[in-house]
């Protein structure tokens, strides 16, 4: 019936090893890759083989929000990748789709509804467009797409660190606003942000009314355990990749800045291969932007990780070409749970328009199988076909210059796909 041979391994480990099989279906002679899950497999019957083949070809449960804007657009796109990644890797998707943010208002009359809530809670990844548009914005604050949706995710799946790697390819320097002979060559920065606790979750917070005049509170608090867990992600992180990790923090004003650097020193001297160096917040917004090359991994708490990734992610160029995860608790066969989106967001002004660079949606397919389903193989082969793609002169509108060519959202799509 067939037979196995053996062809190479993911990250060095036998049990998920890669093997060729050969058998004969209908007397024709067919061969496939497939992910080797037990040992033994193939001591059973001739006419189990098959069936253990089938069982081999593993599918996995995504939950696929579009969102608002032009997020169904780059979403068509990033569905389009995943079925060329299908078929190269024999691996299969079960996508269900559910609304989310401000279409989600309108249809449900709430952001995040009970039953897109239970497909995430169901799924093993979650691959997120953008939420938000002008039309929700006369709406109470805790009642708009981003509060209502994004933030809720987060908290339920307690998804508490956010990876975003900010990139800037080699023949993409010119789309910066950083001078390029700052940048010249590209560079690759991870920023590891804390994502559930910090200003944006502490208590107490609200708006109240003392001696007659309105008060705004927001309270900043970590604990030792939030900052230690984030930590040995970046750490992780970084061992890697260069093996150099800044920790951004404001510990001459802040108590909540003294504590996150005695906890990061203290992490750190469980990883004397990275070289760990402190910076004050605002430093750092200088310094990205003096010498962005000059980092390797980026560790924040949440509000300062908020605006420094959003900086990084400018200096690239383009918002539309980087991807995010956001990881949780729960753990995966393979991985850990997360969330996977754009750094960007919905752009309203173009949705629509079919002109959208879907590059940080496809990308963010890559990380959710680098991370949540133990796929490397298969998200090396989208970020190789992104490269192709874009050293081939294929620009959207954000990325273009004289000399390439100007494609809209599809045609993007397409060429990536067709690259894998």
């Amino acid at each position: 019936m067939g037979e196995g041979r053996d062809v190479g391994c993911i990250n060095g480990w036998d049990r998920h090893r890669i093997i060729q099989i050969t058998y004969v279906l209908e007397g024709e002679r067919q061969s496939l890759p497939v992910r080797f899950i037990s040992t033994g497999f193939f001591g059973v019957g001739k006419n189990e083989r098959l069936a253990s083949l089938l069982y081999l070809m593993k599918t996995f449960k995504i939950a696929v929000l579009p969102g608002d804007g032009i997020g169904p657009e780059v979403m068509t796109e990033a569905r389009r990748v995943l079925g060329a990644v299908e078929s190269r890797f024999s691996m299969s998707f079960e996508l269900n789709e559910a609304r989310v943010g401000g279409v989600a208002i309108d249809h449900d009359g709430e952001a995040l509804p009970a039953k897109t809530l239970e497909i995430c809670g169901d799924a093993e990844a979650i691959l997120f467009g953008s939420v938000g548009g002008p039309k929700w914005e006369t709406l109470p604050p805790n009642e708009q797409p981003e509060r209502a949706a994004l933030l809720p995710l987060r908290k339920h799946f307690g998804l508490f660190a956010n990876l975003r790697p900010a990139v800037c390819f080699p023949n993409l320097t010119h789309a910066s606003p950083v001078k390029e002979s700052i940048i010249a060559g590209g560079f690759n920065v991870l920023c590891v942000r804390e994502l559930t606790g910090g200003l944006y979750f502490g208590q107490p917070k609200g708006i109240s009314e003392v001696d007659g005049e309105p008060v705004a509170i927001d309270t900043m608090v970590y604990k030792k355990s939030e900052i230690v867990r984030i930590a040995h992600v970046a750490f992780k992180a970084a061992m890697t990749r260069d093996r150099r990790l800044t920790s951004i923090d404001k510990a001459n004003v802040l108590e909540n800045g003294v504590l996150w650097r005695k906890t990061v020193t203290e992490v750190g001297k469980e990883y004397p291969e990275v070289a760990l160096n402190h910076l004050y917040v605002d430093n750092a917004a200088m310094q990205l932007i003096r010498n962005p090359r000059g980092f390797d991994v980026v560790l924040a708490e949440n509000l300062f990780g908020d605006i420094l990734s959003d900086e990084m992610a400018m200096i690239t160029g383009s918002l539309g070409m980087l991807p995010s995860a956001s990881l949780g608790l729960k753990e995966t066969a393979l991985g850990r749970f997360g969330l996977f989106e754009p750094s960007g967001g919905t752009a309203p002004d173009i949705a629509g328009k079919g002109i959208a660079n879907p590059i940080a949606q496809i990308l963010s397919v890559g990380m959710m199988l680098r991370y949540s389903l133990g796929e490397p193989l298969a998200a090396e082969a989208i970020e190789v076909a992104v490269r192709r793609v874009i050293d081939s002169g294929l620009r959207t509108g954000d990325i273009f210059s004289e000399g390439t060519e100007r494609v809209g959202t599809e045609a993007m799509g397409r060429a990536i796909a067709a690259a894998i």
